[in-house]
């Protein structure tokens, strides 16, 4: 059922009983928090003898008793209901009730009964709207220009919250709104509201979202970036600054080709200088070799011949041959 068709209900069940409720002060319609507490208050206006008082509930298929009090039983809360309905304000001219933690299941339309004598019941209505709502959330981002920044807000609640956008710099405004709708499945509804946010604003500029639910109201507020205005001299500034890390990014490229070229020209010239050192050594081995070995051999060559000669001098002076040792002698 919706929550037009809920009021208009009640609105009626009101109207059929008037005759009998002009003695009964009692509010039309209590609104509560889905989790919160629903209070109902009736009030006899007349002076009547109240035998009894009784607090039921209005079904479709009938009424249902939720709690009674009398002077002689006292208060009575009806099993299934103990622990969430409690009677305050106990009397016999005007009598409150207080739900706990009100569901779904509690919305609907309540009435109060006095049962006065001889008059018989009196009786008022009194019916219950719940609302839900959840904290809202707050988005700011900037868009593709530097005076102007995009803000969205988002809440859920049930029946369609409301919301609102404010900013606390008068000179800064909200233009370009645009809202979204969607109805999730456990009949609560979220709503999406952007708009966008022009001017410019110092440091202390906040952006807020209020969002309404019959009486539930909630708000948060978030700080906004700064964004200071650019002049002349500070374009000229960042352009020179600009060029100048292009141009110092362009020396030191050109100072590492530099030195990349000198380091490879110097390991050339080391490997030059190294074969042609290797190159050189063996030749000035084979070279002095003959002139080492040479002079050696002619020593050794020559103290031979020294002893060698030496010896056949001894040799021949130790043999003295005489002349008739030189003569040949015939055998016969």
């Amino acid at each position: 059922m919706s929550n037009g068709a809920f009021l208009q209900g009640c609105f009626m069940l009101t109207l059929l009983s008037e005759g009998l409720t002009a003695v009964i002060q009692t509010q039309q319609t209590v609104v509560a928090a889905v989790g919160g507490e629903a209070c109902f208050s009736c009030q006899l206006m007349q002076h009547k003898e109240v035998l009894q008082v009784t607090w039921q509930k209005v079904l479709p298929e009938g009424e249902k008793n939720l709690a009674t009090y009398s002077k002689y039983f006292g208060q009575r809360v009806n099993s299934g209901f103990q622990g969430k309905l409690e009677i305050k304000n106990v009397g016999m001219q005007n009598c409150s009730i207080v739900i706990r933690e009100v569901t779904e299941q509690d919305e609907g339309c309540y009435r109060c009964l006095f049962n006065t004598y001889p008059d018989g019941a009196l009786t008022g209505r009194t019916c219950l709207m719940l609302y839900e709502l959840h904290e809202p959330i707050l988005h700011v981002r900037e868009s593709n220009s530097t005076q102007e920044s995009l803000v969205s807000c988002s809440a859920t609640g049930r029946p369609a919250p409301t919301l609102t956008l404010n900013v606390t710099q008068p000179h800064l405004h909200f233009s370009r709104y645009n809202t979204v709708s969607v109805h999730n499945s456990n009949g609560t509804v979220t709503v999406t509201t952007t708009a966008v946010l022009s001017g410019f604003r110092d440091n202390s500029a906040q952006v807020g979202c209020a969002v309404r639910v019959l009486s539930g109201h909630k708000e948060v507020f978030m700080m906004i970036p700064e964004v200071k205005q650019t002049s002349a001299d500070d374009f000229t500034l960042s352009v020179v600054l600009a060029c100048v890390g292009v141009a110092a990014v362009i020396i030191i490229i050109f100072l590492i080709i530099i030195i990349n070229i000198l380091l490879k020209h110097k390991c050339r010239n080391s490997l030059s200088q190294g074969d042609s050192e290797r190159n050189k050594t063996p030749q000035r081995t084979i070279k002095d070799a003959p002139e080492n070995k040479t002079p050696l051999i002619k020593q050794e060559n020559e103290h031979v011949r020294q002893r060698t000669g030496t010896s056949t001098k001894k040799s021949l002076n130790s043999v003295h041959l005489k002349p008739s040792d030189l003569t040949p002698k015939r055998l016969f």
